[in-house]
């Protein structure tokens, strides 16, 4: 039985559409919110099925612009009362926004996100 952890292992292709659809629901969610959510919890359980495959880096790559986006969301609401906030909330809405479309890009060219 090829199992990794009692998590069945994907094949390229469905490890591929998982990663897809991950990007697909936090691209969507970073303009309607919840969605986000969503893609960041499915790459979290599909990335160790992935693991051994050039999609692994991908489910990595979802899990941190979640991550990250989350904390410095965080941080610029916090600062909206200096102003700098603005800015904060901008600049990682536009790195998040880059990470999913050059993430969308790579595995569409079937290749590993560089991390």
């Amino acid at each position: 039985m090829d199992t990794v952890a009692n998590a069945t292992v994907l094949t390229k292709s469905e490890a591929k559409s998982h990663a897809i659809i991950a990007y697909i629901l936090i691209g969507v969610g970073l303009f309607t919110a919840i969605p986000i959510l969503v893609g960041a919890v499915w790459a979290m359980i599909k990335r160790r099925s992935a693991l051994g495959t050039i999609y692994h880096s991908h489910y990595t790559n979802a899990i941190r612009v979640f991550w990250w986006g989350l904390l410095w969301t965080v941080v610029g609401w916090i600062l909206i009362v200096a102003a700098i906030g603005y800015v904060i909330l901008l600049a990682t809405w536009l790195w998040s926004l880059y990470r999913v479309i050059n993430g969308v890009g790579k595995i569409l060219a079937d290749h590993p996100y560089p991390l």
